[in-house]
């Protein structure tokens, strides 16, 4: 069954998610230590044969205010090289403050500061991929309905 793959981007670290089979749940799956492109797709590669995935979702750190900056800059240019390199849909998808949900959320489950450093990437993956099948899903209902 297919899935999807949510990938929070960092320059040192990714953190990773993945759908449930119905693409309703997304989880957290795994920090990638990042060594270069080449070294992160295939890395990624291995989760989409394993999981079956069908498309990429990428965060977007674009500002509060829509912008897109610096960073926005970078990850944009990643999954462009990724996307000449894959023959998957690479979708990207804002982000904002699924990072900052992601601390709040390790620090109510009041885990170590070393713990919290270990998950947060794959946790604010998770939220932001969670946001990304939440909105198509409702898009498609709210179609239905009409």
């Amino acid at each position: 069954m297919p899935c999807l793959l949510g990938i929070d981007l960092g320059e040192k670290r990714a953190g990773v998610s993945v759908s449930d089979e119905t693409i309703t749940i997304a989880t957290p799956l795994k920090t990638i230590f990042v060594q270069g492109r080449r070294q992160l797709l295939r890395e990624i590669q291995q989760v989409v044969q394993e999981y079956g995935v069908t498309k990429i979702v990428v965060g977007f750190p674009i500002t509060l205010r829509g912008e897109i900056k610096e960073a926005a800059q970078k990850v944009q240019e990643h999954v462009e090289w990724f996307r000449s390199h894959s023959s998957l849909e690479w979708v990207l998808w804002d982000e904002r403050l699924t990072t900052q949900e992601a601390e709040r959320i390790l620090l109510e489950a009041d885990l170590s500061r070393a713990r919290r450093k270990e998950v947060i990437d794959q946790i604010a993956a998770q939220r932001m991929l969670q946001s990304y099948i939440d909105f198509n899903r409702a898009q498609k209902d709210f179609h239905h309905d009409a």
